[in-house]
C-alpha cells in the first residue's frame, strides 16, 4: 500500500496536529503543556473534572472532545501510542481538586499501564480521583469477561454522559457510579473493509484483500476473527447488530442508544444505509432508538469501516445525553 498522506515531518506529528487543533478552536479549548489539552475556560473547583488519554491518529477522538459538557483535560500520545505515566500524571494534577477527578481509560495494554502508574503517582500525592476503564469491545466474543474487552468508540458517550453529570454538580461518586453504569451497558463492534497505514512508518497496520471484511477489528489492526467476503450494508448490519442485541440484552420496551463511528474512509452514504438496517431491526425487536449520533468520532487514519455502539439507556442517561455542550466535535443529530 502506497501512502498518501499530507504531513510534514513524521516525528513532530503529534505536536504540529496538536498546534493546529488549538489554533481551529479557540475559544473552545487550548494547549495546557505539551500533549495536554484543556477547556478554554475552566470548569468551576467546586465540580468534577473529567480527564482521559490516548495516542495521536484518532482523530477527533480524544480531544476533540475537550469542552464544556464533556472532557476537562485530554492526554495524547503519539501515533497509536499511549502517553507515557509522566505525562498522565501531570494532567491529573492539573486537574485536581475537592470536588474530585474522573479518570477514563480505554482498555489497551499501553493506556491502562501508563494509567496505572499514573494513579500510583496520583496517590503518593494523595489526589482525589477515580479510574473508569471502559470495555464496550465484544469482539472477544459474548463469554469474555469484560475487563478483557477492549475500549472502543463507546468511551465518547460515557465522555458525554459522565461530563453532562459532572457539569451538573453531581459528586465524584455519583459521576463515577452513573459513568460506570453505562459501561456495563454498553456494547461496540467494528467492521473494516479497507486497512490504514501508519503515517509514521507508511506501513499497513493489518491486511485484507481486496474481496474481504473484518468484522471485529480493533482500531490498531488487532485481529476480530471475523474475516468473511464482502456483505451488503444490510447483512453487514444484522449480524452486528444481533451480536450487540445479545450483549446487552435488549428486551421489548427498550429505549436504546445508537452510535455509527466512520474509521475514516467511510462515507455518510453508508453509514446512513446501516443506520436505516439498525432501525428496521430495532423495531422489529419492538424496542426503540431514543438517542443517535452517526458521524466519525474515533477514525483509524483511512480504514474503510466502521464501529457500531448499542446501549440500553435510562431516564436520566437520556437527560445527560440531551443536556447542553461545548465540545468542539460533538453535534447532536
Amino acid at each position: 500500500m502506497v501512502m498518501k498522506k499530507l504531513i510534514n515531518n513524521p516525528e513532530n506529528l503529534t505536536p504540529e496536529l496538536l498546534e493546529g487543533f488549538g489554533l481551529a478552536f479557540p475559544d473552545k479549548i487550548k494547549i495546557a503543556s505539551e500533549k495536554i489539552v484543556c477547556r478554554a475556560a475552566p470548569k468551576p473547583q467546586h465540580k468534577v473534572a473529567i480527564v482521559s488519554m490516548g495516542g495521536a491518529g484518532h482523530e477527533p477522538a480524544i480531544s476533540g472532545f475537550v469542552g464544556e459538557g464533556m472532557l476537562d483535560y485530554s492526554v495524547v500520545g503519539d501515533i497509536f501510542a499511549a502517553p507515557g505515566a509522566p505525562k498522565v500524571f501531570e494532567a491529573l494534577k492539573m486537574a485536581n481538586r475537592e470536588a474530585g477527578v474522573l479518570f477514563v481509560v480505554l482498555n489497551h495494554e499501553g493506556d491502562v499501564m501508563a494509567a496505572n502508574m499514573a494513579m500510583e503517582m496520583a496517590k503518593r500525592e494523595g489526589l482525589n480521583v477515580r479510574m473508569l476503564l471502559t470495555t464496550d469491545d465484544i469482539s472477544a466474543g459474548l463469554e469474555s469477561d469484560r475487563k478483557d474487552r477492549r475500549g472502543l468508540v463507546g468511551c465518547v458517550p460515557l465522555y458525554k454522559i459522565a461530563g453532562a453529570a459532572a457539569e451538573a454538580g453531581l459528586s465524584l461518586d455519583e459521576v463515577y457510579d452513573i459513568a460506570s453504569r453505562f459501561n456495563e451497558q454498553v456494547a461496540t463492534l467494528a467492521v473494516a473493509m479497507k486497512t490504514a497505514t501508519h503515517p509514521q512508518s507508511g506501513l499497513a497496520i493489518a491486511e485484507l484483500a481486496d474481496d474481504e471484511m473484518e468484522i471485529g477489528m480493533g482500531q490498531h489492526g488487532e485481529g476480530g476473527g471475523g474475516r468473511c467476503k464482502l456483505l451488503t450494508a444490510n447483512e453487514t448490519a444484522e449480524i452486528m447488530l444481533n451480536h450487540l442485541c445479545t450483549a446487552i440484552d435488549v428486551q421489548k420496551g427498550d429505549e436504546l442508544m445508537l452510535m455509527l463511528n466512520g474509521t475514516g474512509a467511510t462515507t455518510l452514504m453508508e453509514l446512513f444505509l446501516v443506520n436505516r438496517a439498525c432501525h428496521i431491526a430495532i423495531k422489529e425487536k419492538e424496542a426503540s432508538i431514543q438517542c443517535s449520533a452517526i458521524d466519525e468520532y474515533l477514525t483509524v487514519q483511512e480504514m474503510s469501516g466502521f464501529q457500531m455502539c448499542l446501549a440500553r439507556m435510562d431516564t436520566q442517561m437520556k437527560t445527560l445525553w440531551a443536556a447542553p455542550c461545548d465540545a468542539p466535535y460533538w453535534i447532536h443529530r
